[in-house]
């Protein structure tokens, strides 16, 4: 078995595994009460196109219409320190499980329906992504978030920390480390051409 296809077969199968791992330990999540705590995430992520000012400039993510497991695993992960933005870090840290959990399904409500399935255009080097994150960024797994319709800078941001070590997963740091700088813009740009599937509420 050639190497990318061997890495790739191995992702499917942690991908596959490790989601019954997570929903057995999930917290119902209240939309009408996250609705009720949204103050703290509203001054960047409910203003369209904002960008982060520090430690360095991109496009907040497009939160809204991710997958709750998800967004609750990106929570917990800035609470302990795997993922190490400042301000993200604090706003986790006050956050009891409950309160991700209601978070993430205000959020979720904003999700798009999509039925994108061609990832005919993805860049090569990109075919190990569809099974974490589906034919052209559209994830099916709720541990993954989608990439469709992300902002490039943002996405390009995410595979330089992965790469650097900054950011902190198994699976992602061994794919970003293959990647030359024009293999992340490639990627980042293509995904974020893709049917948004995230909502408007950022």
């Amino acid at each position: 078995m050639k190497r990318n296809a061997l890495f790739t077969w191995a992702v499917s199968v942690v991908c596959a595994l490790s989601a019954p791992i997570v929903f057995a330990q999930a917290t119902a999540g209240d939309a009408k009460a996250g609705a009720q705590k949204v103050q703290m995430c509203q001054g960047c992520h409910g203003i369209p196109g904002w960008r982060t000012a520090y430690p360095e400039v991109y496009h907040v993510p497009k939160i809204a219409g991710q997958h709750q497991q998800y967004f609750v695993n990106a929570l917990k992960a800035y609470k302990s320190g795997e993922r190490s933005h400042p301000s993200m870090r604090a706003i986790a840290a006050s956050l009891s499980d409950k309160d991700m959990a209601d978070l993430a399904a205000y959020y979720a409500t904003e999700a798009k329906p999509t039925t994108t399935t061609d990832a005919s255009g993805l860049p090569e080097v990109g075919k190990t992504c569809v099974a974490c994150h589906g034919a052209n960024g559209v994830s099916a797994d709720p541990n993954n978030p989608h990439l469709a319709g992300q902002w490039r800078d943002f996405i390009e941001k995410a595979l330089r920390d992965y790469k650097s070590g900054e950011r902190k997963n198994a699976i992602m740091s061994g794919f970003a480390k293959a990647l030359s700088r024009q293999d992340i813009e490639n990627l980042a740009k293509h995904f974020s051409s893709q049917p948004a599937v995230v909502g408007t509420k950022y």
